[in-house]
């Protein structure tokens, strides 16, 4: 017992990992995520900024968009000193205490994600399957207990993953295969049974993503069934268009979601170069991409952004 303690108190930090085999093209990776996480701030900052002050978008559609838009902030915060630190000055080590803390935000900014990918569905069911009763069910009350009764629920089920870590033995390389902490991850290198770790993990996975997708799922199950009952082909295409934009955001994050929750568990031989490019889809390219769509999609968001954009430049 006291080999691994001094194990453990001797390699007190994990080594994080940037994209194998690519050592000798750091610093033009690090150029590239940077440009990614600026692209990502800023979109996601006007994208609330427009929200905020164009009363006209004060509606449960661009209330549910905004936090979706904080929730893809707080991902790419949570994850940018451990990506940028690794590429632009080979900044490997993470203490035990901060790579908890940064799993922890990152698990529970993901599963958020995933929470108002559901509100935004149900938003388009109740616009497309009871259009007139519409305002009166989703009011603003309405929709800050919705919001706070998923993040309740995030809280509690991740809250206990720092703690369920903690009491560890950490007695291996301690080397992680992301630049970044995941549950899923740190509690491999345990050198202590991990039964109940991937248990509570897999419970975690069904009962916030995997009921969430099934909600989304039945969701437009129910909206193609009602478009397609539409007499009138343009109105049909023009229902179904309304949904674009957020069956965009639910593939490209369920998808990598997934694909990468299934090599964590069963894909014990798969490529590392695989891994680590699926974790950054799955983590990066949401954010990046989730305001991108909605501005060119949504007109009226992008005549705000539009109008904002013309104000600056006639006050300058």
């Amino acid at each position: 017992m006291s080999a691994v303690n001094d194990t453990k108190f001797n390699s007190a930090v994990f080594l994080l990992t940037g994209i194998p085999g690519q050592e000798d093209v750091h610093i033009w990776i690090s150029i590239l995520f940077c440009l990614m996480y600026v692209i990502t701030i800023v979109g996601n900052s006007v994208i609330l900024f427009i929200i905020k002050t164009d009363p006209s978008l004060h509606e449960p559609m661009y209330i549910f968009l905004s936090m979706l838009a904080i929730t893809d902030l707080g991902i790419s915060i949570s994850s940018m000193p451990t990506i940028l630190g690794i590429y632009l000055f080979n900044s490997r080590e993470i203490r035990f205490s901060a790579c908890f803390a940064q799993q922890f935000f990152i698990h529970l900014l993901q599963d958020m994600e995933s929470s108002v990918l559901l509100l935004m569905a149900f938003d388009r069911f109740i616009a497309i399957c009871n259009p007139l009763r519409y305002s009166s069910i989703l009011t603003l009350p309405r929709i800050s207990k919705m919001g706070l009764v998923f993040v309740l629920r995030n809280l509690i089920v991740i809250f206990p993953l720092p703690f369920l870590l903690e009491r560890f033995q950490y007695c291996r390389d301690n080397v992680l295969s992301h630049s970044y902490c995941l549950h899923q991850e740190v509690m491999k290198l345990a050198c202590s049974d991990i039964t109940v770790n991937s248990i509570y993990g897999l419970f975690i996975t069904l009962l916030t993503v995997g009921l969430d997708s099934l909600f989304i799922f039945l969701s437009y199950v129910m909206i193609l069934k009602i478009a397609l009952s539409i007499t009138s082909h343009t109105e049909c295409l023009r229902a179904l268009n309304t949904c674009v934009s957020h069956l965009c955001a639910v593939l490209l994050f369920y998808s990598a979601e997934i694909g990468l929750a299934l090599i964590h568990r069963y894909g014990k031989g798969s490529s590392p170069f695989l891994q680590t490019v699926l974790g950054y889809i799955s983590l990066l390219l949401p954010p990046l991409v989730n305001p991108i769509v909605y501005s060119m999609k949504s007109r009226h968001l992008r005549a705000g952004i539009i109008r904002a954009f013309m104000k600056c430049r006639v006050s300058s």
